[in-house]
């Protein structure tokens, strides 16, 4: 009896192990890097579910040309030194052919020189710092670039809000800050308003008083404030202590401040990639399907991963083969609709679509939350 039951294990283990064996092989390996961990982790965690997301309901609806898709993902701590070492790894032993990320520009902007040269092909689902695509013709991305963000603030401060001035306060080490406070002054004042006051800090200060009591003694008409949500709502909480209540604004670095913020940042707006609010039947499906799968709603970031992951897809399709000159070349090609909008890409595989401005607001369970507020278009 011992004996058959030890045979009949042995050969229940060996069909389990030839089962993965087969599954392994035949499913299409996709990398994602990203900040699983690390200060802006809060973005990593939320893509990486809005991509799981995208792949289980792909391989549910039977995969793409016959194969399932499998995500290989590396957590790069938002360091650029891992996020090489996280490439490396899912090229030379995970064999990955596509791969989605880094999240933020330096980190992504650390492997797109390789990945061009290996012809590996890059979707890179929010790093917008214009140069990210000019490694080559293997680097796309999801997100719409720094100088439309940047645009779109201005755009809004002068003819939403009806600011004749606004001071910027900005990160001058960080490429992402300073591209969009470039472009938000450029159009702020060729809609005919004045920044009167532009003060700078360094990555990783704490205290900007010495920089909001010059903003404060012109008094703006708003605030421009373009950096991730950490130092957002600390520079809101010391603008807000200092008697300073007019409109800040910025980019989707603020996503994120819903859970890491609060009173400071009502009567603030930023940029951003989609509304959860929105009537679009593919917002609405996507984000039901994010809440019973992960108990909340999906911020900016879910939604950019999971339209890669749909973009990539539509593309292998398209293509008919894993091949990947074949699959670039289809997804040079993309004109559909996804979560965050219709999107075809520009000579630079940049994403030609509309952005949304979202506003800071208490909901109706007394937690800070967004709405939507207005749709700014290329």
């Amino acid at each position: 009896m011992k004996k058959t039951l030890f045979v009949f294990a042995a050969a229940l283990i060996g069909l389990a192990l030839a089962g993965c064996s087969k599954s392994g092989s035949n499913a299409i390996k996709v990398g994602s890097i990203g900040p699983l961990s690390g200060p802006v982790a809060v973005y990593g965690v939320e893509c990486k579910n809005g991509i799981d997301l995208a792949v289980a309901e792909i391989n549910a609806a039977g995969g793409v040309n016959g194969q399932l898709l499998e995500i290989v993902a590396e957590d790069d701590e938002g360091n650029p030194e891992k996020s090489v070492s996280a490439y490396k790894k899912l090229v030379t032993k995970d064999g990955v052919k596509y791969i989605i990320g880094s999240l933020t520009s330096g980190c992504t902007q650390a492997i797109t020189q390789s990945a061009q040269a290996q012809k590996i092909v890059q979707i890179a689902p929010a790093a917008t710092a214009p140069a990210i695509t000019d490694a080559g013709n293997y680097i796309f991305r999801t997100c719409f670039i720094d100088p439309f963000q940047g645009t779109v603030g201005g755009k809004f401060a002068a003819d939403n809000l009806g600011a004749n001035s606004a001071a910027i306060l900005y990160d001058i080490g960080n490429d992402y800050s300073v591209g969009l406070k470039e472009n938000f002054f450029k159009e702020f004042e060729r809609l005919g308003g004045r920044v009167i006051a532009q003060e700078s800090y360094n990555t990783g200060d704490k205290d900007f008083n010495a920089q909001i009591t010059k903003i404060k003694n012109v008094n703006p008409d708003v605030i421009y404030l373009p950096d991730y949500y950490g130092t957002v709502a600390l520079i809101a909480k010391q603008l807000r202590a200092q008697g300073i209540t007019k409109p800040i604004v910025g980019a989707d670095g603020w996503d994120g401040l819903t859970e890491n913020a609060g009173e400071e940042v009502l009567n603030g707006y930023y940029s951003n990639h989609y509304a959860t609010d929105s009537d679009s039947e593919a917002v609405q499906k996507f984000v039901a399907s994010f809440k019973e799968k992960y108990g909340k709603a999906p911020n900016s970031f879910a939604a950019l991963g999971y339209d890669s992951v749909y973009m990539l897809k539509d593309a292998l399709a398209k293509a008919g083969t894993t091949d990947g000159v074949a699959v670039r070349d289809a997804l040079e090609a993309t004109d559909g609709d996804y979560v965050t909008g219709h999107l075809t890409f520009d000579e630079k595989r940049n994403p030609i679509k509309s952005a949304v401005m979202l506003e800071m607001m208490r909901g109706e369970d007394g937690k800070l939350a967004t709405k939507y507020n207005s749709t700014v278009n290329p």
